[in-house]
């Protein structure tokens, strides 16, 4: 396998383009198209450009239901419901993906980190040799194993490799679940150990490699040479629970049964499976009431795909 199999956080990118002030778009009944647009926009571009020929998406649905919440219901309770507007946007972006031939997933109970850290797992067993996440999202780094895995942030053409994790971080990628159980995460609302900073989490775990490890050997902290090391067992003692939970909270899950149950490599072949059903796409655009001009511009970049699909399904 020359290419890398795609693993697409889709979420990411449709609320980059929900929230960019830089696109405006709307219906023919003045309804906000921006999410449903962009990602549009996006998922062409990146298809165009890498011709993938492994791909499969994963798309939120758990705000607020999820199992994260459940176990600590301030979980991410810095966001928002979607109103009723994004809601039906981000169902026609799933649906989007679909009639592209993407294999897309979602759950109730799993976040789309859990989905792709599923996914990986299920393609590594068959000796998969690169993985390529896309997205921006730095919590994703901890499915980075093999040298060749790693994040892209399409849109802002980055990409991060293991190395690059650890150069920034000074920690391995696989440890980034105890990093944020002792330094918290303000974006997900994940509080972590009060009074642990950055500086200090890399320190510890260069130290004892992993949070249980840590509270194994809480005597042995105050040798370590950081500012604030001889205070910092009393710290983490009376926080031990706090951070323990913060670190389930940063964990993926890499085992999720329902909606990946039976996931094979060959179940997201993705755009070269088949033609793409452009007659659907070009339902779901004019029932999203999106005006006619970039209707015909969308579907004329559409067309630019159909030859390499047929091409390169012929030649499998």
């Amino acid at each position: 396998m020359s290419q890398p199999v795609y693993l697409v956080d889709a979420s990411i990118y449709i609320f980059q383009a929900y929230f960019s002030p830089n696109l405006q778009i709307w219906s023919d009944d003045d309804r906000d198209l921006s999410a449903f647009y962009g990602f549009a926009q996006f998922l062409l571009r990146f298809l165009r450009h890498t011709r993938p020929v492994h791909i499969a998406a994963a798309f939120d649905e758990s705000l607020f239901c999820g199992f994260r919440h459940t176990l600590y219901p301030a979980y991410k309770s810095n966001r928002e419901l979607p109103d009723e507007n994004l809601a039906r946007q981000l169902s026609a972006c799933a649906e989007l993906a679909r009639l592209l031939g993407i294999a897309s997933f979602s759950s109730r109970v799993y976040e789309a980190d859990d989905i792709i850290g599923t996914l990986a797992a299920r393609v590594r067993q068959e000796s998969v040799p690169e993985i390529c996440i896309v997205s921006r999202d730095k919590d994703l780094a901890q499915l980075l194993r093999g040298d060749r895995d790693h994040l892209w942030d399409f849109s802002g053409n980055s990409r991060r490799f293991r190395k690059e994790i650890i150069q920034q971080y000074g920690i391995r990628p696989e440890q980034f679940p105890c990093y944020l159980g002792l330094i918290g995460d303000a974006v997900d609302s994940i509080p972590g150990v009060p009074g642990v900073g950055p500086v200090a989490a890399t320190c510890l775990l260069r130290h004892f490699e992993s949070l249980p490890l840590l509270y194994e050997h809480l005597d042995e902290v105050p040798t370590l040479s950081y500012r604030g090391a001889a205070k910092a067992p009393d710290l983490l003692r009376r926080y031990e629970s706090q951070a323990r939970m913060s670190r389930t909270l940063a964990t993926i899950v890499e085992d999720v049964v329902d909606p990946v149950e039976r996931f094979s490599v060959a179940d997201c072949r993705s755009i070269l499976r088949g033609e793409v059903q452009s007659d659907g796409i070009r339902d779901l655009l004019v029932r999203e009431g999106l005006e006619t001009s970039l209707r015909d511009r969308f579907l004329s970049l559409l067309d630019g795909l159909q030859p390499a699909a047929k091409n390169a399904s012929e030649s499998q």
